[in-house]
């Protein structure tokens, strides 16, 4: 489980990219966080590894405790936590076994990371590449293969961390629906099997609707919902892209 305790993050210049906001995320459940750009969603996704630091607010992870303010203790977050990029972030001209043995590189320290990983890491590559469905490509070069396979590579990488938390920030944005489908639903698949804490950001309402088991509304930096998909209504998708729509509509 994650605990964010009134989180929020202000950028220079007193701009206000998340308000104070507190929510928990257990164990097993796939959460989309949907909303307008600008809206948050990235930002509150890069906060629960830290990766944007917050402004105010304590974020506690169960089983490690509070990594807002302690070093060792977010490593040991991070450790355990998969990041899925929307523009994949691969080393195009390695190998997909090259790739996703990145993932297994925060397992060791700085000077063990410089050599060949042991049996054991191209193993558990091995395995993550299999997972999702990309054994035969383990060692082609990831810059020759589609986009929605570099993603299931991303993917593959996270695995090969035997994380218990995997944060996907837009990761069908540039891919067509069918190919985002099969992506999503690998990614709901994983997160089942391995009772993950999964966390998506997603502009494709359908896809929220059909993949998460929560979904959090972001506009303007706050929640204005946290419910079940089939709580996702028109009302309540007024209230997630209605406030930036106005204010659009007031500047023209």
């Amino acid at each position: 489980m994650i605990r964010l305790e009134d989180v929020s993050v202000r950028y220079p210049g007193n701009v206000v990219a998340l308000c104070p906001t507190t929510l928990e995320f257990p164990r097993g459940t796939f959460t989309v966080i949907l909303g307008s750009s600008g809206a948050g969603k990235s930002t509150l996704l890069r906060c629960l590894n830290m990766l944007t630091r917050p402004s105010s607010g304590t974020i506690a992870i169960e089983g490690v405790g509070e990594v807002t303010s302690n070093r060792s203790l977010l490593r040991r977050h991070r450790l355990k936590t998969g990041m899925i990029f929307q523009q994949h972030q691969l080393i195009g001209q390695h190998t997909a076994l090259k790739n996703v043995l990145v993932g297994r590189i925060g397992h060791y320290g700085t000077f063990r990371s410089i050599w060949p990983l042991a049996t054991h890491d191209q193993e558990i590559a091995l395995e993550s590449l299999d997972r999702v469905g990309l054994l035969d490509f383990a060692l082609q070069r990831v810059d020759s293969i589609s986009g929605g396979q570099q993603q299931r590579v991303g993917i593959a990488r996270a695995l090969a961390q035997k994380p218990q938390i995997i944060l996907a920030d837009e990761p069908i944005a540039s891919l067509d629906p069918a190919t985002s489908d099969d992506i999503l639903s690998l990614l709901y698949r994983v997160t089942k099997e391995d009772r993950l804490t999964t966390i998506v950001s997603l502009h494709q309402v359908e896809f929220a609707k059909e993949y998460g088991d929560r979904v959090i509304g972001l506009a303007s930096g706050r929640v204005v919902f946290d419910g079940t998909a089939k709580d996702l209504d028109a009302r309540n998708l007024g209230r997630i892209y209605e406030e930036k729509t106005q204010k659009a509509d007031l500047a023209a």
